[in-house]
């Protein structure tokens, strides 16, 4: 079946209102809940020194540092907090944790949103299509962690690459490389006076070994979609659990995302289920089941050699093509 509905057909203007509210409550329980989870691994991982455990603590540890780039994508929205301000200091914190600068990742993550699959205006489509090479290099973080290094040592050396920062950002997206790049190599000048390597045990090592499953989130929200202006075939929403929903800030909901970006994420339960009690069901896919068949549809062809204005990476139980206009 197939149907076509504009945003302004989702919701009465009121229910988008009540939606839009920010909580600096739920903020706090999200974000505090998610710190003290790392604080516990943190623990734990140092408990479990000396022994195999170490590999499992040292996993999760990973695992959960990875995730809280959702809070910082949910801080960037300005959404976490009702308090702006907050917004922009825990933004730059985690910013800086995930080597991701706030400033960049806003704008580049705003244009993403302005321009979602567009290859020339999407800030998070930045690439070359797609081969079974190449996808695999970004899925394992091999390609991830080189583009976010690389990318902070460019910026800092004053070179602006990337089309979706425009002339008057580049000032400000070169001093925050600077900042971050300087802060990085204090904590290396520190680590090598006193030999402690605290950073690498706690932070780097596992962040960087367990990117793998942060990428299982990242690849499945638009990969094998349509390039078209069009939220419902150009945007997937993830099948999960309440646990890993936590552990993504509710971007799992992703599709409802895209159609209302101002909505806090703990809210975006109740707008998902608002905009398929109207439209019917987005298209969602499981992660492993997402990575099957694009890693099966890479094996037989490479990304251009699929139509970029239609859905190729589709669910196995198959699903509804419905359309959301921007207007």
């Amino acid at each position: 079946m197939e149907a076509s509905f504009s945003r302004r057909e989702l919701l009465r203007p009121d229910e988008l209102r009540a939606l839009n509210q920010r909580s600096d409550a739920r903020g706090w329980m999200q974000l505090g809940s998610h710190l003290a989870a790392i604080a516990a691994a943190v623990v734990a991982h140092a408990y479990a020194m000396g022994s195999w455990w170490v590999l499992l603590t040292g996993f999760v540890l990973g695992v959960l540092v990875n995730f809280l780039y959702a809070g910082q994508h949910e801080l960037s929205h300005a959404t976490v907090f009702a308090t702006r301000r907050l917004n922009e200091v825990f933004g730059r914190i985690i910013g800086f944790l995930m080597l991701f600068p706030r400033d960049f990742d806003q704008v580049m993550h705003f244009a993403h949103h302005q321009w979602t699959q567009d290859w020339e205006r999407d800030g998070e489509l930045v690439r070359e299509p797609y081969t079974i090479r190449s996808y695999l290099l970004w899925l394992f973080g091999v390609t991830y962690w080189r583009n976010r290094v690389f990318g902070i040592v460019r910026r800092a050396r004053g070179i602006i690459a990337e089309p979706f920062i425009r002339p008057q950002q580049e000032a400000m997206i070169i001093r925050e490389s600077r900042i971050h790049l300087a802060l990085y190599v204090v904590i290396l000048a520190v680590s090598l006076a006193f030999g402690n390597w605290w950073w690498l045990t706690f932070w780097i090592l596992p962040m960087v070994l367990t990117k793998p499953v942060h990428q299982l989130q990242n690849t499945i929200e638009h990969l094998g979609l349509s390039h078209e202006q069009d939220i419902f075939e150009n945007t997937r929403s993830t099948r999960t659990n309440a646990l890993f929903r936590w552990l993504c800030w509710q971007m799992p909901y992703h599709t409802a995302h895209h159609t209302f970006p101002s909505v806090p994420f703990w809210q975006l339960k109740e707008l998902n289920e608002k905009i398929e009690a109207h439209a019917g069901e987005v298209w969602r896919m499981g992660w492993v089941e997402f990575q099957i068949e694009v890693i099966r549809k890479l094996l037989a062809r490479d990304e251009n050699e699929y139509p970029m204005n239609e859905v190729w990476v589709v669910p196995v139980r198959g699903g509804r093509k419905l359309r959301i206009h921007a207007e």
